[in-house]
């Protein structure tokens, strides 16, 4: 390998190599040496690229630099139509050039080399652009170079790595690196030479959320054949979003796919687009992708991935049709990255027109007269302020993506690459629409919510003056805050896990309504009997007590209810030392809750010695609140083991239980005289429990619906119970986030709602809204009642 001089193998590289061979080549290199599954290659370097251009001289006697270096300084990159024109000289000048013989000559031998090692004289390869000023955390920005899948014979690899030296100069890059102060004479690019997968299913994977932030999800994106059609977004591709360490598939989205990208049926080289219904057949078009293994997977290997970088990933990833494998092709830092997105509360949009929806792709409210394009040619047409609107976002049409307020596509993905360069230029963007280009017309005005999806008919004045009253906090002026919304329905939040805490104590919720327990042991990174078996007991209390304090200290004095684990059998099943737990057909209905606490009493005596220790520090701000209970002999069990460590119910720490399983709402009133202060109403769990759906099943999902009258009437039931009996009632299902449950809850009596830490401020407006409704409800009763006892 070492008698190359413009070639290095992946083996050879790693992620201190950029300057040699680009982000992308280092970061194969890197992997490849971190034990990754990434198809072998070889990347062609960046002083390949120096020495062509500084060594081959033109007619006039200028070196091809500097003649690309005199074009370059004369172009005025915010004129679309000069940049478009003479970035295009400058990449046919490199096509037609012949390659350097000493170029050439290493190139053919390190291809032949390749495909020796799968025993043919020739193999499939995939050509890549690796800028050495690409894929950098400090300055990402996909798609800028091309990418050529399919690449057979020698002729044809020399002549694409030359196609790929040509887009160091297209018009979008060309444009942002002028933009972001790079030097053009100092950015030159590696060609990277991959064997081939032939994909039977391909995509892209991030690390951490794009859209929300949130670094404790991992979103897929999957789509038939070459991940060509994801990237580009000419294809909406399937979601999954999964969250990291229980590795729950959270949400899926099953996209109509209707084109796929192949390898060429005719010629054996290149790609074409094909029609999935003609390709694989109808019913692939909206076929799930991936399946919910493969989906974890994947999503595995992301973390593995970002584990080894130590900061999230945006990742191309594929499944060979031939061995039927994972492979990585890429990775990449996400530079887009900023604190986890609050949902925009405003009021007034239930009466704006909703006339599309699509994904949100990009956070954020744009507003605008609407501008139609279908390709590159045409981006002159919009001005600042514009939506542009068009079939998918080229990345050609980044100056114009500059000037627009938001952007509107009919196809495309939240991981295309035209929905992170949306993200990086801080742009709303909504994909996916289908039908964006048809139903809006240049000259239409619209809003549009990156955040949600949605496109409104007109400007909705409420979103425009939420997001101007926004960007006039964050530019420095003195914004002079209203008095705070008193509610008597206290307002609390849901914490996932103690890092947040700080977060949620700001949005100055009256306390924590659930604190899971889940995160915190699958981040102690074994399963927590594993702990106890080994000796451990006096560490795991340490780590409990660790995380349980951290969220006591933030919120004291107000009260943090700790519910005790509640991890079904199949998220314990993947941790080290899991290997134990039980096979089960269905685990949401297994062995989980209290039922588990009450088997394994040593997890239940080492949560409730870990409340002990931090009450004992002065906490008194803590409640324990036992899950799935649907028994009093539940509630007995779980004191006495309590008060086997020391904690005392009732004294030390107030004792309440969920109610998820109707029987708990059937036999409230026992569960009461068993003794408890309080009671939360999981609705995630009751939910399913009352209508027999699973809440995972994407086939009925259309049925799962918390406002039921069976649910409705259960948390009725358990409301006028527990008032009769003086014990807290409170939510803190998902559907104490939704303003239409929570306006339902104030008027069954609710004592306290919990919402999603992005939910707080809309629930406690709600909340506001709805108290002083009925009190004037009930004023206007009795002036109406005394109005009839009068005589006139």
């Amino acid at each position: 390998m070492s008698e190359y001089r413009f070639i290095k193998w992946f083996e050879e590289l790693g992620k201190e190599d950029v300057p040699l061979v680009g982000g992308k080549g280092a970061n194969l290199g890197e992997m490849t040496n971190a034990g990754i599954p990434v198809p072998p290659g070889f990347c062609v370097t960046a002083e390949a690229y120096k020495y062509f251009v500084e060594n081959v001289k033109l007619e006039d006697g200028k070196t091809l630099q500097e003649w690309i270096m005199e074009i370059i300084s004369q172009t005025n990159v915010d004129d679309s139509k000069q940049l478009q024109e003479n970035t295009a000289k400058i990449r046919q000048k490199i096509i037609e050039l012949p390659m350097l013989p000493e170029i050439a000559e290493e190139i053919e031998r390190a291809y032949k080399e390749l495909s020796a090692r799968f025993g043919k004289d020739a193999v499939y390869v995939a050509v890549r652009s690796s800028a050495t000023a690409e894929d950098l955390p400090e300055a990402s920005f996909a798609g800028q170079q091309e990418t050529y899948l399919d690449v057979y014979g020698v002729d044809d690899v020399i002549g694409k790595v030359k196609k790929c030296w040509a887009s160091l100069w297209t018009a979008r890059a060309t444009f942002y690196r002028a933009k972001q102060g790079f030097d053009h004479s100092k950015v030159y690019l590696s060609a990277v030479v991959q064997k081939m997968v032939n994909s039977e299913k391909s995509g892209v994977m991030f690390t951490a959320n794009p859209v929300t932030n949130n670094r404790n999800e991992i979103m897929i994106n999957a789509s038939w054949g070459l991940g060509e059609a994801v990237v580009s977004g000419s294809v909406t591709p399937d979601e999954y979003i999964v969250e990291k360490g229980t590795w729950k598939i959270k949400e899926k989205f099953i996209a109509k796919k209707e084109v796929m990208v192949v390898r060429n049926p005719e010629t054996g080289k290149g790609t074409v687009y094909v029609k999935v219904a003609d390709y694989l057949g109808p019913e692939w078009v909206e076929k799930q992708v991936l399946t919910d293994e493969q989906i974890i997977e994947v999503a595995k290997m992301g973390a593995k991935i970002e584990e080894h970088y130590g900061w999230p990933q945006d990742i191309e990833w594929a499944y060979d049709k031939d061995d039927g494998k994972l492979y990585i092709v890429q990775s990449r830092p996400i530079t887009t990255l900023k604190e986890e997105t609050k949902a925009e509360e405003v009021e007034g949009t239930e009466e704006a027109e909703v006339i599309l929806k699509g994904l949100g792709a990009s956070p954020g409210i744009g507003a605008g007269r609407v501008v139609v394009i279908f390709d590159a040619s045409e981006i002159d047409k919009v001005k600042e302020g514009d939506v542009l609107v068009t079939t998918m976002t080229d990345p050609d049409m980044v100056p114009a993506m500059k000037r627009a307020s938001a952007i509107v596509t009919d196809e495309g993905g939240r991981t295309s690459h035209a929905a992170i360069v949306s993200r990086e230029l801080g742009i709303p963007a909504v994909v996916g629409t289908k039908e964006a280009t048809k139903k809006l017309k240049t000259g239409d005005y619209v809003t549009v919510d990156g955040t949600r999806g949605v496109v409104y008919k007109g400007i909705v004045k409420s979103l425009v003056e939420k997001k101007e009253e926004k960007a006039a906090g964050g530019a420095g002026q003195v914004v002079v805050a209203g008095a705070p919304l008193i509610t008597a329905t206290k307002v609390k939040v849901n914490v996932s896990m103690p890092e947040v805490a700080e977060r949620a104590a700001a949005t100055g919720a009256d306390g924590v309504g659930l604190l899971r327990a889940e995160h915190m042991i699958l981040s102690i990174g074994q399963h927590p009997i594993k702990f106890i078996k080994d000796g451990k007991f006096d560490e795991l209390v340490e780590k409990l007590a660790d995380g349980i304090r951290t969220v006591a200290a933030a919120f004291y004095p107000r009260p943090v209810w700790y519910r005790t684990l509640d991890a079904p059998t199949n998220e314990f099943k993947e941790m080290p030392g899991g290997e134990d737990e039980p096979d089960e057909r269905n685990p949401m209905l297994g062995w989980r809750g209290i039922r588990r606490g009450l088997d394994q009493p040593e997890l239940l005596k080492a949560e409730f010695t870990a409340i002990k220790k931090v009450v004992e520090e002065g906490y008194n701000n803590i409640g324990v609140m036992l899950p799935l209970v649907g028994h009093p002999e539940q509630i007995r069990k779980a004191k006495e083991i309590a008060r086997s460590v020391g904690l005392e119910p009732h004294k030390d720490v107030e004792w309440g239980i969920m109610i998820e399983v109707p029987a708990a709402a059937l036999i409230i009133e026992d569960l009461i005289k068993e003794g408890i202060d309080f009671v939360s109403f999981g609705t995630n769990d009751l939910t399913q429990y009352t209508l027999a759906i699973d809440r995972d099943n994407d086939r009925i999902a259309y049925l799962y619906d918390e406002t039921h009258p069976a649910v409705l009437n259960l948390i009725k039931h358990v409301i006028k119970v527990a008032k009769k009996y003086g014990v807290e009632t409170s939510i803190c299902g998902q559907a104490g986030s939704d303003p239409k449950m929570a306006k339902i809850l104030v008027r069954l009596g609710i004592d306290s709602i919990s919402a999603n830490p992005d939910a707080v401020e809309l629930i406690r407006k709600t909340v506001a809204q709805e108290e002083q409704k009925i009190l004037l409800e009930a004023a206007r009763k009795k002036l109406f009642e005394e109005e009839d006892e009068l005589e006139f």
